[in-house]
């Protein structure tokens, strides 16, 4: 195989190197052939970033004859040394909300929801301390994972209470009165300083390791690898720290993409620059070599369940000679959140039939409106989308979802589907021919908005960092071509006959009309008004989004004493009819 000089180079390095890897550029090849290059009677340790990958490079050694390389997670390593020492018991799942409540025995206040609200911190803020390289929990500050204003006074209030009921938990795993957690028998390892016996350690997907995973990592004394691509950190949510910019090692990098094309190229780098809205941005070089001309695996990415959702209906009701769909890690995944919680069950919730609610956390809520007020103090953006979807939607979920799975194809007939569904977070590491993207992400003229009405110290880099780098994982993702929205393009880009820019709808359509959709589940058909897309939010509803001010509240409360009809008020506001009645219901008019 001919090797490109950035691969050769690294091939051939000596010493402690870091490897800043574009997406499709060979690096899984690179590192195999680093592998094989080493004296035959060295011990090497390839650190996968999760089973899915440890699976795929056990494979990729054992077809090129290379038997000297133990193939890990960090976390089957550490089950290794702590599980089967210790005679502790996992849960896989880990502890749902509720769960937290009873163990600890937790005490609220007047209101019934505060121990939750409590308990989902307290599990926070454990898998926090689980994923960090600190040896206390004292030695962090929980404050700083939490963004939103009323989740931060609320925290504040409760501080002390969270944290000693953090070690509290903690202690019980210890001491193996509870189930273990995955991360907590990760964090128990770090803990003991482990020495691993190896010549050599290549440590994959470096972008997205914990900072106990580094720590490990960096603290043997073996030559050490590190290879990923910092601009596809996308799981800052999980706590993870982009390890290529920690780790002290001489830089090498791999630019040249071997899966798609110069225009994809061009474009993933120009959306790359969105950076520079945020601070300081070091452009970097991606040269595409990819040369794929067809277009027979087909993909809709979206940046969010519910706008992945919202798009799919689009499908199954309106592009009839579709028949075969698929979503990547299963339907079901993506109507559950983490802890559970399904949509189903928030459904249930908003139609006050507790007695169908599965979920003990979801049953205690009196309405959706005390929902949201847990969502908004807990941050819990899963539960968020989902009350979203059953505000839009209501009781038409059931026969859409209904028809979405008759068209969903089994794992082993994904080649059957015409059109795969995926939010990024689960295609990491795919690729399709061409991609279609959701209009759900960051776009450029909302980072320069940001730039101009906020002080640079109040925009919170390392989120909008996060969701620039969104963007570009999914761009990536094409072997071909990308099907975008407008809205996302980068300003003053010159594009290509690969790139397909879709115009927002809206302006040609006449407004004053409701358009239909129609479902044909069981025989019989479901029509309903079209779901609104992102591009008409944007188009319609430009103030969507905005955050309710004393001022606005105190206009709407005007409004409607006076009698105006909610649409009307929507109207006046730039906001959908469901957000004023929601708005209505908090403001307890």
């Amino acid at each position: 195989m001919e090797f490109t000089k950035e691969q050769y180079d690294i091939i051939h390095s000596t010493g402690n190197i870091k490897i800043n890897a574009v997406a499709g550029s060979g690096k899984t090849t690179t590192v195999i052939e680093y592998a094989r290059s080493r004296p035959p009677k060295s011990r090497i340790l390839y650190l996968a970033f999760n089973k899915s990958v440890k699976l795929e490079a056990t494979k990729k050694f054992t077809e090129k004859g290379i038997t000297n390389v133990k193939v890990e997670t960090a976390h089957s390593l550490a089950y290794k040394h702590i599980v089967y020492l210790n005679n502790y018991k996992v849960r896989p799942q880990g502890y749902k909300t509720n769960e937290i409540a009873e163990l600890l025995y937790l005490q609220g206040n007047e209101e019934k929801q505060t121990k939750y609200i409590i308990a989902n911190h307290i599990n926070k803020f454990f898998t926090y301390y689980c994923n960090s390289d600190k040896e206390k929990f004292q030695d962090l500050n929980y404050l700083d994972t939490i963004t939103d204003n009323k989740a931060k006074a609320f925290v504040s209030s409760f501080y002390d209470y969270i944290v000693s009921h953090s070690q509290l938990l903690w202690n019980k795993m210890d001491k193996g009165q509870i189930e273990i957690t995955h991360d907590f028998y990760l964090k128990k390892f770090q803990l003991s300083n482990p020495k691993l016996l190896y010549n050599y350690i290549l440590f994959d997907e470096g972008q997205d390791a914990s900072s106990a995973m580094l720590d490990i990592f960096i603290k043997q004394k073996a030559t050490k690898v590190i290879v990923g691509d910092t601009n596809q950190q996308i799981y800052g949510w999980r706590y993870a720290v982009n390890s290529l910019e920690k780790a002290d090692f001489k830089t090498y990098h791999l630019s040249t993409s071997f899966r798609f094309n110069q225009d994809i190229a061009d474009l993933a780098m120009e959306v790359l620059k969105f950076k520079r809205h945020i601070g300081d941005h070091q452009t970097i070089s991606i040269t595409g070599k990819g040369n794929c001309q067809e277009n027979k695996t087909k993909a809709v990415l979206a940046r969010t369940n519910l706008g992945l959702l919202i798009k799919a209906i689009e499908y199954v009701t309106e592009k009839k000679k579709v028949k075969h769909i698929y979503f990547e890690g299963n339907i079901s995944s993506y109507t559950y959140a983490d802890e559970g919680a399904s949509l189903y069950d928030v459904l249930n919730l908003y139609n006050n039939r507790h007695y169908l609610i599965k979920d003990k956390l979801i049953k205690v809520m009196k309405d959706l409106n005390e929902l949201e007020d847990y969502v908004e103090k807990t941050e819990d953006a899963q539960l968020g989308m989902m009350v979203e979807i059953v505000r839009e939607y209501g009781n038409k979920i059931p026969e859409l979802i209904r028809a979405i799975k008759e068209k969903h194809v089994v794992n082993n007939e994904k080649e059957k589907a015409e059109m795969i569904f995926s939010t990024v977070h689960r295609c990491k590491g795919m690729e399709y021919d061409a991609v279609q993207l959701v209009n759900d992400f960051v776009t450029e003229e909302k980072l320069e908005k940001l730039k101009d009405n906020k002080k640079k110290e109040e925009i919170n880099s390392t989120i909008m960092n996060e969701e620039i780098n969104l963007l570009y994982v999914a761009i990536s993702r094409t072997k071909n071509s990308i099907y975008i929205p407008e809205s996302l393009m980068p300003m003053d880009f010159h594009y290509s006959s690969k790139i397909h820019v879709m115009k927002v709808a809206g302006k040609k359509e006449k407004q004053h009309e409701e358009p239909t959709i129609t479902a044909k589940t069981d025989n019989k058909e479901i029509t309903t008004k079209k779901a609104y897309t992102f591009d008409e939010v944007r188009i319609k509803h430009k103030e969507a989004y905005k955050p309710w001010t004393p001022e606005l509240n105190h206009e709407l409360t005007v409004m409607y004493f006076e009698g105006v009809k909610p649409r009307d008020i929507a109207k006046h506001f730039g906001r959908t009819g469901g957000a004023i009645r929601s708005r209505i219901k908090k403001l307890e008019l």
